[in-house]
């Protein structure tokens, strides 16, 4: 695990944003920049190091986007027998090249655990007196961190503020048909129970995650965006979780749960600006060493650290085959969810 003080000359040079010319049309998530061709139908989607919590945009965490993306890769690997992958390549640390799909307009949530920090999340709703939790009834008497029975899927809608939603809800606003989500819920369950015994072996709780799915050109139910990294996903250290339980302490957490707890600390209120803190170079380094520290555990890898200041032009090297005169310049776009007729193009997918 890297010190604050190797990670220390990454910050000033964290990976913010990019504006790479040739490469299509771009497109900024919360923390990806997506650059479109239609031509290829391909995306290039860039891993940058942009911090988001509670849908707010904080700050920059050091090689988060490195951390990310490569995760994402081992990841993918490890879940092509499940269902098809989004990746067509890797051509660096920060970037995967990935069809272009027809996404589903629904962020698909797995818990295993009652917890969370978030107006979505199982434990503030629980807390709340919420019973019927996205279709899922929930019985009296749990605690928070207590897992549950067995996995629960707990959809939100997409956009700039997430919205629970039940199947039902799903099926009134056409964001898709019963039997389309039947499919959706068996593959992210299925996902999901591989996520956890994988992370089992090597020492770690995958605790809950969200997963994004597209519909490929033929039709296929293909999951995209990112999986099981410590944006989408918390992961808890297995070796100190019941001890920790029992006496009420949070767990172990190697993901941005640490960042979301920590501005609860500090008194952040989601329509009060007045209690949104500035973010510390501290929290940002300690966020940087629990990515890193993630990536490390899962993959059985150490994380090679690049040249301070390097990660944009490597980049930009590294795209240059991806790279036409023929497409138009990049520009910037409003963060856009596929409008639901789009998505039923045809008869089942």
């Amino acid at each position: 695990m890297f010190t604050a003080s190797e990670l220390h000359p990454h910050l000033a040079s964290a990976l913010e944003k990019t504006g790479f010319t040739g490469l299509g049309e771009r497109y900024q998530g919360k923390v990806r920049d997506v650059y479109t061709q239609p031509d290829r139908n391909l995306r290039i989607l860039i891993a940058t190091d942009r911090q988001s919590a509670f849908d707010i945009q904080w700050c920059s965490i050091p090689l988060k986007g490195q951390v990310l993306n490569q995760i994402s890769a081992w990841w993918f690997e490890r879940i092509a027998d499940i269902m098809p992958t989004q990746v067509l390549d890797i051509p660096d640390p920060n970037v995967t090249v990935a069809k272009k799909l027809r996404m589903v307009p629904i962020e698909i949530v797995v818990r295993g655990y009652l917890t969370g920090s978030s107006k979505t999340s199982a434990w503030m709703n629980y807390a709340a007196g919420v019973r019927d939790f996205c279709g899922v009834r929930l019985p009296n008497g749990m605690v928070k961190n207590e897992p549950f029975k067995s996995a629960i899927l707990t959809p939100t809608t997409k956009g700039e503020d997430d919205e629970l939603i039940d199947p039902p809800g799903i099926f009134a606003a056409k964001l898709a048909t019963e039997a389309q989500w039947e499919e959706i819920a068996d593959k992210a369950l299925k996902l999901f129970a591989r996520g956890q015994e994988l992370a089992s072996k090597r020492g770690l709780i995958l605790v809950d995650t969200k997963y994004e799915m597209g519909v490929d050109e033929d039709g296929k139910l293909t999951i995209a965006d990112e999986v099981h990294t410590p944006d989408s996903s918390r992961y808890w250290v297995a070796e100190s979780y019941e001890q920790r339980f029992a006496a009420g302490q949070e767990p172990e957490s190697l993901d941005k749960e640490f960042f979301r707890l920590w501005l609860r600390e500090q008194g952040f209120e989601y329509g009060e600006k007045a209690t949104w803190p500035s973010i510390t170079d501290d929290v940002r380094l300690s966020l940087s060493a629990k990515y890193i520290d993630l990536y490390e555990r899962i993959t059985g890898k150490k994380f090679t650290l690049p040249p301070v200041g390097s990660t944009a032009k490597r980049i930009e090297k590294n795209l240059e085959k991806y790279r036409s005169s023929l497409l138009p310049a990049h520009c910037s776009l409003a963060n856009k969810v596929p409008s639901h007729p789009s998505f039923h193009k045809k008869p089942g997918w």
